[in-house]
């Protein structure tokens, strides 16, 4: 189930063909250096880059959030720094997903391994359309990681998620266990998440 219906829960305008059309970057935390514009940009480069078809929408916003859309979709009862949602069936057929990121994490991350807020957004950004591109760094042996480090170093952005942490970098500040790429089952769609150790089986 894609964040575009929760958002439509109480904003039913995103619900709309017309507004459908186009990525939506919500920046309910403000990040310095990085503008909704700058974002939107961002992600449709991303998105044309590994041919991932259809709109992807991006919600950065408090730890608080992310972990009340971690409980209500995953389960898990605490904040993570970034969550992928793919459509569920009968929602917009130009949607290819949605992205949802703490900018909390974000920071404190950015601030931790030297780069600035605005690149860690990014980071995360390119690390979640990927997931909804289809790549799992989970099960594809690398394959994931790699595209991801070649994109990343062609940008001009500094350590990723799968390397920081799964090839030997260190771990995210809000991470616990292995990192990894979770799909768990919602109601006609799911979630994707990069920091608890996988417990449920992966769906599509």
């Amino acid at each position: 189930m894609a964040l575009l219906f929760v958002f439509g829960v109480t904003q039913k305008r995103f619900l709309t063909a017309k507004s459908a059309k186009k990525t939506l970057v919500i920046l309910r935390e403000s990040v310095a250096g990085l503008s909704d514009a700058t974002l939107a940009k961002f992600v449709a480069r991303a998105s044309r880059t590994v041919k991932l078809r259809g709109v992807v929408n991006v919600l950065v916003t408090s730890s608080r959030e992310l972990r009340a859309l971690n409980r209500r979709f995953r389960g898990k009862d605490q904040p993570t720094d970034v969550l992928s949602f793919l459509p569920g069936p009968g929602l917009v057929e130009a949607l290819a997903g949605d992205i949802a990121i703490s900018a909390e994490i974000a920071e404190q991350n950015a601030r931790r391994l030297g780069h600035s807020p605005a690149q860690e957004i990014k980071i995360l950004v390119l690390h979640g359309v990927l997931h909804l591109a289809g790549y799992d760094h989970e099960c594809d042996h690398g394959v994931m990681a790699g595209k991801e480090a070649k994109l990343r170093q062609s940008w001009g952005l500094p350590v990723g998620l799968i390397e920081r942490h799964g090839n030997g970098g260190q771990k995210s500040l809000n991470r616990k266990g292995r990192g990894s790429a979770m799909l768990a089952k919602t109601a006609g769609g799911g979630a994707r998440a990069t920091r608890e150790p996988p417990t449920q089986a992966r769906i599509r």
